[in-house]
């Protein structure tokens, strides 16, 4: 009897047998606005601490590689760390919510290094693309539950595969080299939850860790190093390593149904992603004729059982650090209705006398039919309590930033050079050397 074929060889075999004609005109789009929301979140977190942390460690390195919007020349490793941290600075990144990952943030990083060191084409890059959100995201619908996400950060297991898988395709890798590139990615999984207790600054870098990793894990293939065949389903593979053996067979990329890219949307709020549909349903009511936040006795705030126990996302404060805000369902929403609008700045006004004291009277619950919904929808209603009268706000799913939105962000963190970076990516089929985008990114 023949040996069973490995979880690795299958999900390579099925990305290896994707071909450019195969990709419906919605999947090759859907490409090209990811690439333009990565870049104009990775411009815009060029002076956040982060940001900067990350360019600096970068320029210690040399190397061809560009650091986004930025002078920096580094090895492909270093500026793809740069750069994903970068594109996760704002937490404004792409969502696959089924998977609870970021993978644009990884994938996109690692296919811009590692072009400036190999020529590959446009429909390489995007070839690249789908089959690495194909895989992260299969790999993360099986075995990202609520136990899960309490412990381990979702983007740092599925972020190094998908980069891998991409960078691989991008790169011509045989089978076996693909299949050794996934396997050193499968080592170098990692990033833990413990962040949002403390407000400490892991979650930026996660996503710089596993495009590193990525980038590391298919130079290592191309050099000739070989990985274990069962690195991700052996018996002491990544499944076992997680507790999740029984989820092997429910990984299936490439299934026959949509794409996986298309089931990622982006964010309209520059905050988790557990926040966004509650942001929105407080800019309704914000902006509703005579509304002041100052009458505001109490507010409650229904969503999915996912959002409410996603760890920092039910906390009142205090809050010492952005990113405590930014993940923090109930600052999120005091921002949005002391300001009556969503954006960046909310997340600078820590000490603000007005959010901090709504987001005090701020009460986070979990609704049945929201948790029904989830993943498939995110819902959430947010109910204010003026004394005399209540106010509320429903909505079944969130809003996600449009193409024409995603544009115009970009546009404005580019600068004077958006005009021929945005026509090369909507040209991205047609660029016959994608160093000449990556290059075209530099300051």
């Amino acid at each position: 009897m023949a040996e069973p074929v490995s979880l690795s060889r299958r999900m390579v075999r099925a990305a290896r047998a994707v071909m450019k004609d195969q990709l419906p005109a919605e999947v090759i789009a859907k490409v090209k606005i990811g690439l333009l929301d990565f870049l104009s979140c990775a411009f815009e977190a060029r002076d956040l601490p982060w940001g900067c942390q990350a360019i600096r460690m970068a320029s210690a390195a040399s190397g061809t590689a560009t650091v986004i919007g930025t002078p920096v020349h580094s090895s492909p490793g270093e500026a793809a760390f740069a750069n994903a941290t970068l594109g996760h600075g704002l937490v404004r990144e792409d969502m696959h919510t089924g998977a609870v990952s970021h993978l644009g943030v990884v994938i996109f990083p690692t296919l811009l290094a590692l072009a400036q060191q190999q020529k590959a084409s446009g429909r390489d890059f995007i070839l690249g693309a789908v089959c690495g959100y194909e895989i992260g995201a299969a790999v993360g619908r099986a075995i990202m539950d609520q136990e899960m996400v309490r412990r381990f950060r979702p983007t740092g297991i599925t972020g190094p595969l998908a980069g891998a898988i991409a960078g691989s395709r991008l790169l011509g890798l045989d089978e076996d080299g693909t299949i050794s590139a996934l396997g050193f990615a499968a080592n170098a999984t990692g990033g833990l939850n413990e962040w949002p207790y403390c407000g400490g600054d892991e979650m930026f870098f996660h996503p710089g860790f596993a495009a590193r990793s990525a980038v590391t894990a298919v130079e290592l293939a191309m050099v000739g190093a070989r990985a274990s065949e069962s690195a991700l389903d052996g018996r002491a593979g990544l499944f076992a390593g997680l507790g999740k053996t029984d989820c092997i067979s429910r990984v299936a990329p490439f299934s026959g149904g949509p794409f996986e890219i298309l089931s990622v949307y982006y964010k309209p709020a520059p905050a988790c992603n557990y926040a966004q549909t509650a942001c929105q349903a407080a800019l309704d009511l914000a902006t509703q004729d005579g509304f002041r936040s100052s009458d505001i006795e109490s507010i409650v705030v229904e969503a999915s059982a996912a959002a409410v126990g996603y760890p920092g996302c039910d906390y009142a404060g205090p809050f010492e650090r952005i990113l405590q805000a930014k993940m923090s369902i109930q600052y999120c929403v005091a921002a949005t209705l002391a300001r009556g609008a969503i954006e960046e700045s909310n997340y600078h006004l820590l000490d603000d006398p007005e959010i901090v004291r709504l987001a005090g009277i701020t009460k986070v619950e979990a609704d049945a039919a929201f948790t029904a919904a989830y993943p498939g929808a995110q819902g959430s209603e947010v109910i204010v309590n003026f004394g005399e009268r209540v106010a509320r706000s429903r909505m079944d799913d969130l809003i996600p930033a449009t193409p024409e939105q995603i544009r115009e962000r970009f546009r404005s963190a580019a600068g004077a050079n958006w005009h021929g970076i945005e026509t090369m990516v909507e040209e991205l089929e047609e660029q016959e050397d994608m160093s000449v985008l990556s290059g075209g990114l530099a300051a």
